[in-house]
């Protein structure tokens, strides 16, 4: 009976404590600028693939495919499928006219599983005006790594007449590290726009009645990696266009009948009918009531994507009402007027 009686305390206080809350929470979307940047100017775009081993690593190279359990050819193709996600989604952005992969670029030096030296200026220069391409983006460097587990267990089998029974079996199990590394030069500005270092891990497992058996049970491994390199591809893509995404804000909803009165209406998406009343609550005798009230009407006009009234109004609540909320709330509006400002210029035309 304690114990039951100690939930129901608990369940009582946390009610409590939500239902007395000064605050409630709403969300808003917003369009984040790309994290990768790219010049206005650049409308053709080329992509290389460095990533095979270079003739003094070759044999290093082989050498680690056995050791690594990895298919024949494994980390070939699937850096051809992480260009082909990368081409796939920059073309689908329509962000750039042309996206064409280079291929046979013997003078560029290639590597292991490390990122390599940068191409030279003088290489980048030459390929990009060879095949009409403003900037080139990189597959520096592709690696599969696959370590193995192996133990003995009991795997289950159909007899001869057709009855399930448990036999000493074994088991097998795969873990799949892809590795791998961006570059996006710029020639124009003699800039390396981007450097992106991804690794991904992935498991499989089999059983059967030998090792052979178990391993031939790990079905897909090759197929989960070349669609894993493709995705990864893709997802560096991605990185080039604006994201859109949802933020929190909590805004006060206690103190003053107008407090109350602008959440239900807010909570029924009438920002307007509730900004009207934080507005009246601005001249409040209370300072506490004044300051919810500047804050609260921050809030409306980031919602309406006026940042720098908001800016105001959050200033005017932390310097004038000694609202502590506000003065981390003024900081991610500026941090937010900046991005806007970047979100403008990648925009535009």
């Amino acid at each position: 009976m304690n114990r039951i009686a100690f939930k129901l305390f608990l369940f009582t206080a946390l009610f409590s404590v939500i239902a007395c809350s000064s605050t409630n929470r709403m969300t808003m979307g917003i369009t984040q600028p790309a994290q990768i940047s790219i010049p206005n100017d650049v409308v053709n775009v080329g992509i290389v693939n460095r990533s095979g081993a270079s003739e003094n690593n070759k044999i290093l190279d082989d050498i680690d495919n056995i050791l690594s359990l990895e298919g024949l050819n494994l980390d070939k193709e699937g850096a051809k499928n992480a260009v082909s996600g990368l081409k796939y989604e920059l073309e689908r952005g329509n962000r750039f006219n042309t996206v064409k992969v280079i291929e046979n670029q013997k003078d560029i030096e290639k590597g292991l599983s490390v990122f390599p030296a940068e191409i030279s200026w003088d290489v980048v220069d030459r390929i990009c005006n060879e095949n009409g391409v403003d900037i080139l983006f990189s597959l520096e460097y592709y690696d599969t790594d696959t370590s193995a587990n192996y133990e003995l267990t009991t795997v289950t089998i159909p007899n001869n007449f057709g009855i399930e029974a448990n036999v000493p079996g074994h088991r097998i199990e795969l873990n799949t590290a892809i590795k791998n590394g961006w570059r996006i030069y710029d020639p124009a500005n003699r800039r390396v726009l981007d450097k992106y270092v991804s690794n991904n891990n992935f498991f499989s497992v089999g059983e059967g009645v030998n090792p052979i058996k178990a391993f031939e049970a790990v079905v897909g491994r090759k197929e989960a990696v070349l669609s894993s390199s493709t995705k990864l591809g893709a997802n560096y893509a991605l990185n080039t266009r604006p994201e859109k995404i949802r933020i929190a804000r909590n805004y006060f909803i206690r103190g003053s009948e107008n407090l109350e009165i602008a959440d239900r209406r807010a909570k029924a998406g009438d920002w307007e009918g509730a900004a009207e009343l934080w507005n009246a609550d601005l001249t409040n005798t209370k300072n506490k009531i004044a300051g919810r009230a500047y804050y609260n009407l921050a809030i409306s006009n980031e919602i309406n994507g006026d940042l720098n009234k908001a800016i105001e109004y959050a200033s005017k609540a932390y310097t004038d009402y000694e609202n502590k909320d506000a003065l981390r709330y003024i900081n991610i509006l500026k941090r937010r007027v900046v991005d806007q400002q970047e979100l403008n210029r990648q925009l535009a035309k």
